[in-house]
């Protein structure tokens, strides 16, 4: 069942994305050679909690950490560990926050240090994927106009969409429906009404599509060992133009001086 949100709701979410924000910009400072992943982690459960929230992630399904930490070949899904981060390396950090009973949902990728200019134009083709998939998210469209736009602007540039997995609704619960295929069919799947909160969550590889679990039932990566990158937005669809609930202004204030910037062409 899909649940539309009041206005209320939607400013609860949006009090829990401001924290998601900020969280994610603590978490960035620490993206460096030398930084075990579990570091990471630790950074930002403690902003979460001394901000009121509490990490979505953790204990969902048995999720063993606040963030999923994903580096390099992972798409998503990656658990927190001693792994140090190298120079370049890239790393998903997906992360969630609850707070007055709403959750909020985003992620973002960032290169470590200096990465190839293959790697940094899939980063920066999979950002402007997401923006591209939201512009779609309005009133009166389908689930597959969103789809259909990340799916064609990163295939004309010789990228794969994953198809295992896919956005979500957001909302009192961390995953509802509906779920939003990053591949799709203009013109198909349920019709959008103002209200939906959607995580929007284009995860696009930069070899072949087809990815594996690994054996701790949770690591998911690309088949071929190619880098994979990850940006999620939680939105709202609304009649005109979507409204992005997450922010990923805090994240670019701290890297705008740094190796970390992901720009958007």
């Amino acid at each position: 069942m899909i649940y539309l949100k009041t206005e209320e709701e939607i400013e609860l979410i949006k009090v829990s994305a401001q924290i998601l924000g900020k969280a994610h910009a603590a978490v960035a400072l620490w993206v460096k050679p030398g930084v075990t992943t579990q570091k990471l982690d630790s950074v930002a459960e403690e902003y979460i909690r001394d901000h009121g929230g509490i990490p979505s992630f953790k204990g969902f399904n048995k999720f063993p950490a606040s963030l999923c930490i994903s580096v390099n070949e992972v798409v998503v899904h990656g658990i927190p560990s001693s792994y140090t981060l190298k120079e370049g390396d890239i790393v998903s950090i997906d992360c969630g926050v609850k707070l007055n009973g709403f959750h909020s949902d985003s992620a973002y990728t960032y290169p470590v240090g200096e990465v190839s200019p293959e790697v940094m134009n899939l980063l920066t083709a999979t950002k402007r994927s997401l923006y591209k998939g939201i512009e779609q998210a309005t009133e009166g469209m389908r689930i597959g106009d969103i789809g259909f736009a990340v799916q064609s602007f990163v295939e004309e540039k010789g990228y794969t969409v994953v198809r295992e997995l896919v956005g979500h609704g957001v909302g009192r619960d961390l995953h509802e429906s509906p779920e939003v295929p990053n591949y799709g069919k203009r013109g198909k799947g349920i019709r959008l009404k103002e209200g939906m909160v959607l995580a929007i969550e284009p995860m696009i590889n930069l070899g072949v599509k087809s990815v594996m679990q690994e054996r701790d039932g949770w690591t998911i990566r690309t088949s071929d060992r190619k880098y994979s990158a990850h940006f999620e937005h939680t939105v709202v669809v609304r009649k005109g133009k979507a409204e992005i609930l997450t922010t990923f202004d805090y994240i670019e204030k701290v890297t705008a001086n740094t190796s970390l910037m992901v720009e958007v062409m």
